[in-house]
């Protein structure tokens, strides 16, 4: 890791994160229609968006950048596979057991489940012994969000935090990056055990989404845990939610996951397989 890494990641400690992503969020949800086709054109160049995909490739079809960046992929974009599959299009940059409750943020780096789940002893404990995968989702990427399994939806819990960028050198430099950082926290009950699928914010994401209940962030400082009076289940690969800009999602299992040998930390497609559920259910 080079001195500029370090130093921007240090940086970025006296920064007004929440001032600047809502300000990013204002200019992202602009309709004009100049201003939202300049931001696309030079987002797709600056970050080789390949837009062949996309259910709409035509980008001055999109009423403003936030629809852009959220955009629908073609149905036959991304094949489901067997067993547990990756809920997005980023990079798997950790995976492993959860040890005394503890994930690995980067080498030599680890945070606990119960800071990441919101403080909950109880909650954190039904993942002890479990397993847990990390995936960075890349300014280039579908910004979607996926089931790895079919799931329940038992609550969601709002966590509110800062706003660090999400990247290998703030993974290396801001200890307890994902724990600190502004997240969504929703509990699935699986045929395998608890799931929790934790949407991590970061600098300049304006928002994240869920199908059940549209935009959650940015709320009030205070954590706010959320039921819902009808069951919301979720097949295997169905949309759970969405990055406004994109950040990071952490997935923990109760069960311990056995993850492919050919499953390195690098560049994964939601819907591909990540390991065996082959004797894990309850």
């Amino acid at each position: 890791m080079t001195v500029s890494q370090k130093a921007f990641s240090l940086l970025q400690y006296p920064l007004p994160h929440h001032a600047l992503s809502r300000l990013t969020g204002h200019f992202a949800q602009c309709d004009n229609p100049w201003v939202k086709n300049h931001l696309i054109k030079a987002f797709i160049k600056r970050f080789n968006v390949d837009m062949s995909q996309a259910l709409e490739p035509d980008p001055s079809a999109y009423a403003t950048f936030n629809d852009f960046f959220t955009r629908a992929l073609k149905t036959d974009a991304r094949p489901l596979g067997e067993g547990i599959l990756s809920p997005a299009d980023g990079t798997l940059s950790q995976y492993g057991r959860l040890q005394a409750g503890q994930l690995v943020q980067a080498k030599g780096h680890t945070y606990s489940a119960q800071t990441l789940l919101g403080g909950d002893t109880a909650l954190a404990e039904e993942f002890l012994g479990g397993s847990f995968a990390t995936v960075y989702l890349s300014p280039r990427d579908y910004h979607r969000v996926h089931m790895p399994v079919t799931g329940t939806l038992r609550e969601m819990i709002y966590v509110p935090g800062r706003l660090f960028s999400v990247n290998q050198a703030t993974a290396t430099y801001v200890p307890g990056l994902f724990a600190r950082n502004e997240r969504l926290v929703c509990i699935f009950d699986t045929e395998y055990g608890p799931l929790a699928m934790v949407l991590v914010g970061a600098m300049i994401v304006a928002a994240i989404e869920t199908v059940w209940s549209g935009q959650v962030t940015p709320l009030s400082g205070q954590p706010q845990r959320m039921q819902f009076g009808q069951p919301i289940t979720l097949a295997k690969g169905a949309e759970m939610g969405r990055f406004k800009l994109g950040s990071t999602v952490v997935m923990c299992f109760a069960k311990p996951v056995s993850f492919d040998e050919s499953v390195q930390t690098t560049a994964v497609q939601m819907g591909q397989s990540l390991g065996t559920t082959e004797g894990l259910k309850k």
